[in-house]
């Protein structure tokens, strides 16, 4: 989202090919909690509601609440792979919603064996 030269030719083509239709994602509500910080942090409430704009609106983008079920899933893989709970919230909510993948750039990610995890870093150096 906020358009990182060392990431933006990595992941145009997934967003473009999203936006077209060619696969839904699932996100959390966790997602805006954290997109939101720094812009809040800084006061900068355009750059905020940017933030929403793409999360609330993106076509073939849905967000998940946080469900007793999601809740259930993330404490096992906390328990599993003691990860933090927003982590363990994402990850959770892309098993509940059925993802065959997860993207990020968190590379501790890469332990969890329930889903494909891309991390852009790995993806990037081919």
């Amino acid at each position: 989202m906020e358009e990182d030269p060392a990431y933006l030719q990595l992941v145009r083509p997934f967003f473009a090919d999203m936006d077209n239709g060619l696969f839904t994602c699932v996100t959390s509500t966790v997602t805006l909690i954290e997109v939101l910080i720094h812009p809040l942090r800084q006061g900068n409430q355009i750059l905020a509601q940017s933030y929403r704009d793409i999360l609330l609106t993106a076509r073939n983008l849905e967000m998940a609440q946080l469900s007793p079920d999601i809740a259930e899933k993330a404490a096992t893989l906390r328990a599993s792979y003691n990860l933090r709970t927003p982590d363990a919230i994402q990850v959770a909510t892309a098993l509940c919603c059925q993802a065959t993948a997860l993207l990020t750039n968190d590379f501790k990610l890469s332990i969890i064996t329930e889903l494909e995890v891309l991390v852009l870093d790995h993806l990037r150096k081919g």
